[in-house]
């Protein structure tokens, strides 16, 4: 019997509340941990027999997300792992001083990254996963991990646009999925994959 290949994967959690890299968190006000409830919506469809190990990346302040990470895996602890990580930016702090803390942030996910060696990584917009996407692609080109597959998924908030996160990410190599339609004719290297809520 043929085991089953399996893909270390990283998943980036944020709740909606906190995510100051989106140009629309209006709609995130009423449904407060948003983007972790999308992301568990888009795991609970794969094989946790194969997208294992699954290692987590939070943000140190992000309880919410916690929560919901150890209610969505309490059957399969053995199989993941978590790290907290430094904010990009914190709630109230200006665009000036963010360039700093992202920067500081950045330099602080690399030896997870490296530790880690993900062959997959999915986020789904909060900025927390900018400082990740820079430094699995950095690890990459310097051949110290194989580059792997990076998928974007866009909260189903963004009807007309994208988030400044996307906006960002559309010219890496990233893999940009939305919910609504009309985004794929605004932002052609996004892809249509219907509502995950």
């Amino acid at each position: 019997m043929n085991q089953k290949k399996t893909i270390s994967t990283l998943i980036v959690l944020g709740s909606g509340k906190y995510d100051h890299f989106s140009t629309s968190s209006s709609c995130q006000s009423g449904h407060l941990g948003g983007h972790t409830t999308e992301m568990f919506r888009l795991l609970s469809g794969t094989d946790p027999n194969v997208y294992k190990p699954r290692h987590y990346m939070i943000a140190s302040t992000d309880k919410m997300s916690a929560k919901k990470m150890n209610e969505f895996e309490r059957n399969t602890l053995e199989d993941m792992d978590v790290t907290f990580i430094n904010r990009s930016r914190h709630v109230g702090q200006s665009y000036i001083s963010s360039v700093f803390t992202t920067l500081w942030a950045f330099f602080t996910v690399i030896p997870f990254v490296y530790r880690i060696r993900p062959k997959l990584i999915l986020i789904n917009g909060p900025g927390t996963c900018i400082p990740i996407v820079i430094a699995s692609l950095l690890l990459s080109i310097l051949f110290l991990i194989r580059r792997p597959k990076i998928v974007f998924v866009e909260s189903i908030c963004r009807v007309q646009s994208l988030s400044l996160t996307g906006k960002i990410l559309q010219y890496l190599p990233v893999n940009i999925l939305v919910q609504w339609p009309q985004l794929t004719e605004r932002y052609p290297k996004t892809q249509y994959i219907g509502r995950l809520v």
